[in-house]
């Protein structure tokens, strides 16, 4: 059996910004981009202008992993944090130097790019939107 797993990450009202921040941060391109106000309207459910706005649902396609997002209702509690992190694994230090400098850009450094016992180059950076990435370089198997 066969099964496929991606994070999907949920934001309150930021979505877009964050699918072109990870877009060009990763390196990834955006396959869907929809809003609720795409969809078709519901008299028995109105939404207002700010709802219409919000992403009901976005992928972003980075190598051969996917990240999923969307935005709450408004109103809707949601906190930001270490719930979920997403671990990279780029095949080379230059592409992790390279995501790992766009994630922190604004963001904060958890964990500096380092040697380690399982990596030659690892570390931690929460981003602007509060989720926790782990960068790794991949040890080469003989």
């Amino acid at each position: 059996m066969s099964i496929r797993l991606n994070p999907y990450l949920v934001f309150d009202g930021n979505t877009k910004e964050a699918v072109y921040f990870y877009e060009k941060a990763l390196g990834g391109e955006i396959v869907a981009l929809m809003t609720f106000g795409d969809m078709p309207a519901n008299p028995d459910y109105p939404m207002t202008e700010e709802m219409k706005e919000r992403v009901m649902h976005a992928h972003l396609k980075v190598g051969a992993s996917e990240l999923m997002f969307s935005d709450t209702f408004p109103g809707t509690p949601h906190q930001a944090g270490d719930t979920v992190q997403v671990a990279i694994h780029p095949t080379d230090e230059e592409r992790a130097k390279a995501i790992f400098a766009a994630l922190s850009d604004g963001g904060q450094v958890v964990m500096p790019l380092q040697k380690t016992d399982w990596s030659p180059m690892y570390g931690i950076v929460k981003d602007i939107f509060g989720v926790t990435f782990q960068v790794n370089v991949e040890i080469e198997r003989q």
